[in-house]
């Protein structure tokens, strides 16, 4: 019995020897020459961190497979390399699955549980749009969508609105969307009356001097919001006088998650729009999807010649 314990010892130890073997740590040296190419490459910060896995066998003759890391905070991204087996050459390498659809398993991402919605519930085309009621851009690109595009595809779209407040320039944005799902909450019209208006009136709430007549401003639609509605009065209040924020800081995480910085993004069945692009770029992206989705995309106004251009001749 004690003959058949060595001996599995013996196995396991050469087994555990084996697995260490076929997955070398990257020497120190070779870290850092290789961090040195990437830092200046990528022209990443100092404050970045890059840590690197373990070799790993490659389907690529003579070269490893490397993991690059890069953290800054709570923040990581990986990125894969190829290195190889004589230390002399890095490849950035990307592997691409294509029997998956990333703009579906991005889509699958993205909670729009209980969010108010414009346009066709049962529509084959989603568009997301990552909102901030201060933005400027943001107003633009409402004005965008709304009415003219939401009229334009009838049907064919469905529009979800989520949080992305930028907290750190735009002082009175998370206080907005907190109002915004207090209305949501009781009414989807009442909330996307107020997205309306909020982005149609931007300037009357800067024009409210100081943080604490902005938040009295916002309160002050909101509630006019409520009353043109029907909603209960006393819940509204309750909501407005509690601040709670967990919705409108889920959905920054998860914008985050989504590599957002900034705003409006907004994703069409998964393809992203970065800023307040020019309509025929939504309209584009929207016509994209729909005929992927094996749907007509609607017929689109004449797009005027620009100043200078002359017209067709008949």
């Amino acid at each position: 019995m004690a003959f058949f314990r060595r001996a599995f010892l013996v196995l396991v130890m050469i087994c555990l020897g084996c697995s260490a073997q076929s997955t070398p740590a990257v020497a120190p040296d070779m870290a850092l020459r290789i961090e040195r190419q990437v830092r200046q490459y990528y022209e990443i910060p100092t404050e970045v961190k890059l840590d690197f896995s373990p070799l790993r066998p490659s389907d690529f003759p003579n070269y490893d497979s490397l993991t690059i890391t890069l953290q800054n905070g709570e923040k990581k991204k990986q990125y894969e390399f190829l290195l190889s087996k004589d230390d002399k050459t890095l490849i950035r390498f990307t592997r691409f699955d294509l029997t998956k659809d990333p703009y579906a398993d991005l889509m699958k991402k993205i909670n729009v549980s209980g969010r108010p919605t414009r346009g066709n519930k049962d529509a084959k085309v989603v568009a997301v749009n990552y909102d901030d009621f201060e933005c400027p851009f943001c107003s633009r690109m409402h004005q965008t969508l709304f009415p003219g595009l939401l009229k334009e595809y009838g049907d064919r779209v469905l529009f979800i609105y989520k949080d992305f407040p930028l907290a750190e320039i735009h002082p009175w944005a998370t206080h907005a969307a907190v109002d915004a799902n207090c209305l949501a909450a009781q009414s989807s019209d009442a909330f996307w009356s107020f997205a309306d208006y909020i982005h149609s009136n931007q300037a009357l709430v800067n024009a409210a001097k100081g943080h604490e007549n902005q938040m009295v401003a916002l309160d002050g639609i909101t509630l006019q919001q409520g009353q043109h509605y029907n909603l209960d009065a006393t819940k509204l209040q309750a909501c407005i006088k509690a601040q709670n924020d967990d919705i409108v800081k889920a959905s920054v995480h998860e914008g985050e998650s989504l590599g957002i910085d900034a705003t409006p993004t907004m994703f069409i069945n998964g393809e992203k729009l970065d800023g307040a692009v020019p309509i025929n770029e939504v309209r584009a992206a929207l016509d994209r999807a729909l005929l992927a989705a094996g749907v007509q995309p609607p017929p689109h106004p004449a797009v005027p010649p620009a100043a200078g251009t002359p017209s067709a001749s008949k």
